[in-house]
């Protein structure tokens, strides 16, 4: 089952009881979805260029560099050095990768049960951290010494934690099973 306009709509008829929603507009949306890693203390070009091309290939959107906001001396760091790069995906792109995130790469993840309600925080936003970036299906498995780990924010117009974890359930997000009951 893929995450349709539909499954998004009906999000407000699902919680409407449950959260006492009067209107559609204040139902929880997904915002965007943030993609980022860092590149650490690589500073071979090579490297670097296989980081941006394959947050390319999983996004299907050129990565933008982050640079660093203070020089520290003791991690030979310097104010404007990149340290890492970010994608933010919206409106129909970012779906489909929700959708390719809940429904393919998750389930390649080694030893997967569920994702922790505690990955979601305060303000309703689920943070997850991907240790091997070749879970996704877009990376080749032939080049398994550069592998590195992603972080995915998904940030939605929840208000609160419950709000979120309700939000992204009806969605499809795979969280614990034990945790449910609690």
């Amino acid at each position: 089952m893929t995450i349709s306009q539909d499954k998004i709509q009906n999000s407000f008829k699902a919680l409407k009881e449950a959260f006492g929603y009067k209107n559609v507009m204040s139902a929880p949306k997904v915002e965007k979805i943030v993609i980022s890693t860092g590149t650490g203390k690589i500073k071979d070009k090579n490297k670097i260029k296989v980081i941006e091309d394959r947050l390319a290939r999983i996004t299907g959107q050129k990565a933008a560099p982050r640079a660093a906001k203070k020089s520290i001396a003791s991690f030979k760091l310097r104010e404007g050095d990149t340290v890492g790069y970010q994608v933010t995906l919206r409106g129909q792109q970012m779906y489909n990768f929700m959708d390719k995130l809940i429904h393919v790469a998750l389930p390649r993840t080694r030893d997967f049960r569920g994702l922790n309600t505690t990955a979601i925080d305060e303000m309703g936003n689920l943070t997850i951290g991907i240790k091997e970036h070749t879970i996704f299906p877009e990376t080749s498995d032939e080049d398994l010494k550069d592998v590195f780990g992603l972080a995915i924010t998904v940030v939605t117009t929840a208000n609160n934690k419950e709000e979120a974890r309700a939000f992204l359930t009806h969605l499809g997000m795979p969280f614990k099973k034990d945790e449910e009951k609690k």
